[in-house]
């Protein structure tokens, strides 16, 4: 990776791609590792992590991690996610989170060196090349190695710097002896469409409590 120890960064992690690139490639994301590890590079400002909430459910399995991440280190940005039923009768939860990312993006610039955007949806490219003409640089951390890949190209093309996730694995991955087999109302929840931004699976993908916004 390309990093100035000198110069200041922020991490922008799109909760549900992120997730869905590391399922696809088989390992789950180690957030303190993370965390270490960048701090380790260079000025770490602000790390925020963006996923959306099902606010009426009694208990959700996502919202341990998140409630741990609010606690340890991570600014978490969240807001009110919705629960339907597609043709086929499975459950399905979507929460799109491309503004609110977009908003802080666009509002640290002017105090940050780099950004670093743990997505790879396309719809980021403008707001990237609104943040490079800045003078800020930007790398982008997805997957070109699932299949299908999990980056857009449009935004890999626009992107400083292209980081794959797989090489990063090492370095971020939660180290576990067995993990348990899933349950029925998991596989409810996964979609097999390319949208997985907007997707949430019912595991051990992340949560939050009421949205907490801290420039």
């Amino acid at each position: 990776m390309s990093f100035n120890p000198d110069e200041k960064i922020g991490l922008f992690i799109d909760g549900a791609n992120l997730y869905g690139a590391a399922r696809s490639l088989g390992f789950d994301i180690d957030y303190k590792r993370m965390l270490d590890q960048f701090s380790k590079k260079a000025q770490l400002i602000r790390a925020y992590y963006y996923t959306a909430l099902v606010e009426d459910q009694e208990y959700s399995p996502i919202r341990p991690l998140v409630d741990w991440l609010d606690y340890n280190g991570y600014t978490m940005v969240t807001k009110p996610a919705k629960e339907f039923t597609d043709p086929s009768g499975r459950r399905k939860i979507k929460g799109d989170m491309d503004v609110e990312i977009a908003v802080d993006m666009m509002d640290m610039a002017d105090r940050l060196d780099h950004l670093v955007l743990f997505s790879g949806d396309g719809d980021f490219r403008a707001v990237v090349d609104a943040v490079q003409r800045k003078g800020v640089r930007v790398s982008v951390v997805s997957t070109m190695r699932s299949h299908p890949p999990m980056i857009a190209d449009e935004l890999r093309r626009q992107a400083d710097v292209f980081i794959e996730l797989q090489d990063l694995s090492k370095e971020i991955q939660r180290v576990h002896s067995e993990r348990p087999p899933r349950r029925q109302e998991e596989e409810d929840l996964v979609d097999d469409d390319d949208d997985l931004e907007d997707e949430y699976e019912d595991d051990d993908f992340g949560v939050a409590k009421v949205t907490r916004r801290n420039a």
